[in-house]
């Protein structure tokens, strides 16, 4: 069933631990993570200069731009190591059965 204000971007069979993917909501491209069993979503674009986060690398909790190497937590959106100076956008995400919902960002 799905929930008000959340849309399914994908199903939790899709990501085992340790994996990630990109996702779309809307017209947005966020980067879907599987975290210990935890789904979270981020924006997909880094914002030093522009890569696509899914086409990099994660560990753990973070996920390494493929272009110059800045580091962000996929849990909060929050720059880990430069060359970032700013974060992305964290989504809110909740399991319904199988489905994996994200929230549109807010504001």
């Amino acid at each position: 069933m799905a929930e008000p204000g959340f849309e399914k971007v994908a199903e939790t069979g899709d990501l085992s631990p340790g994996q990630m993917k990109p996702v779309t909501l809307g017209d947005e491209e966020l980067l879907l993570a599987n975290v210990d069993g935890n789904y979270c979503a981020i924006g997909n674009s880094c914002t030093h200069s522009g890569g696509t986060l899914s086409d990099g690398d994660l560990d753990g909790e973070e996920v390494e731009c493929p272009l110059h190497g800045a580091t962000f937590n996929v849990v909060t959106g929050e720059v880990v190591g430069p060359p970032a100076q700013e974060g992305v956008q964290a989504y809110e995400v909740r399991i319904s059965g199988n489905d994996v919902m994200v929230a549109p960002a807010k504001g």
